[in-house]
């Protein structure tokens, strides 16, 4: 059986730098912010470990937004804070969950909710010939539960890891997770690692 691939959300400096224009609620010294910092990394490491494909995904726009279609709440927001511009400090990837110069491990920039929608994301995700996917990142009710649920429509079967999720709203996040129950599996970094191994 081929292994997962892993595909880490949105963990670049705006959405998780204490500095970032976004920052998904989570502050400085916040125990939700180095919780999430530490499933993350754990998420990457083994999957390092074991040798399976990691797929970072961000999202950026010019910094005229011109390409930024602002038809929802949230991405009128982006342009409306001067987030994620692409060529910015805040577009990176957060340096701890960088991809590493690695041919496990690649990069896609995808400009609307759902990480797969007019990205060369699930192309590359087929390449690996694996039909299981482990999905982590920020925030859970936006870019990660739009991103799930096209993926089971894709007929993936995938995995959330719970801890390396999150989202400014903790009643949010939990009830993200509750309704992508439904149509995944729901677990901790260390128990998926585990299991799909």
């Amino acid at each position: 059986m081929a292994p997962p691939v892993v595909i880490a959300l949105h963990y670049q400096n705006d959405v998780l730098h204490p500095d970032g224009k976004i920052r998904v609620g989570l502050g400085a010294e916040d125990a939700a912010r180095t919780a999430l910092l530490d499933a993350a990394g754990r998420l990457m490491a083994g999957a390092r470990a074991r040798g399976w494909p990691i797929i970072h995904v961000r999202v950026a726009f010019r910094p005229d937004y011109a390409d930024l279609q602002q038809n929802a709440p949230i991405l009128r927001n982006v342009a409306a804070i001067g987030a994620v511009q692409e060529g910015s400090w805040g577009a990176e990837f957060f340096s701890e969950l960088a991809p590493l110069s690695s041919r496990n491990e690649f990069s896609v920039t995808h400009q609307r909710i759902n990480a797969f929608y007019g990205s060369p994301l699930e192309q590359l995700v087929r390449q690996f010939h694996s039909n299981r996917l482990l999905i982590a990142g920020v925030a859970t009710h936006s870019v990660v539960e739009s991103t799930v649920r096209h993926a089971v429509d894709c007929g993936f079967e995938v995995t959330v890891a719970a801890d390396a999720c999150a989202c400014a709203d903790a009643g949010a996040h939990r009830a993200s997770l509750a309704s992508m129950a439904l149509i995944a599996r729901i677990c901790e970094v260390n128990q998926a690692l585990e299991e799909a191994a």
